[in-house]
């Protein structure tokens, strides 16, 4: 399955001239920034912190929506990786001590993977996404 991990934003100018962003998919995702530029810099990092409470409550990820002309924030590359796992793990209802058994690793090797703060090296993620029947593909875009 192919996903693209970035998610639209909605910005919106307050009454005192903050700029608020949201995320249709992500209803718990909100903050603000003095300027459009800073919100949208704060807009990544409240992603996921959001993205990490889905994964830490073990409730499916929001697939994003198509961004119709909006911003649209999308994860470091890390991050994405840890998200695309979690992802197949929850969508095959597989838990971590069994993903744990396949890699042959301990329960908290693989809690170490999809925690969205931990500093994971990219393949060891690949590996765990390889053992659930996925592939990791990193595309570049030209901005």
């Amino acid at each position: 399955m192919t996903q693209m991990l970035a998610w639209p934003a909605e910005l919106e100018r307050q009454e005192d001239g903050s700029v608020l962003v949201s995320f249709p998919d992500i209803p718990e995702a909100l903050t603000e920034g003095e300027t459009e530029a800073e919100a949208l810099t704060q807009a990544g990092d409240c992603l996921i912190a959001a993205l990490g409470g889905y994964i830490g409550g073990r409730r499916a990820i929001p697939r994003p929506s198509s961004a119709r002309g909006r911003d649209s924030i999308a994860l470091p590359a890390l991050v994405a990786a840890k998200v695309a796992l979690y992802d197949a793990m929850h969508r095959q209802g597989v838990g971590n001590t069994a993903l744990a058994a396949r890699l042959g690793v301990s329960e908290g090797a693989v809690r170490r993977l999809i925690d969205l703060d931990h500093r994971s090296h990219i393949g060891q993620v690949e590996t765990a996404l390889h053992a659930l029947g996925q592939r990791l593909t990193v595309v570049t875009q030209v901005a």
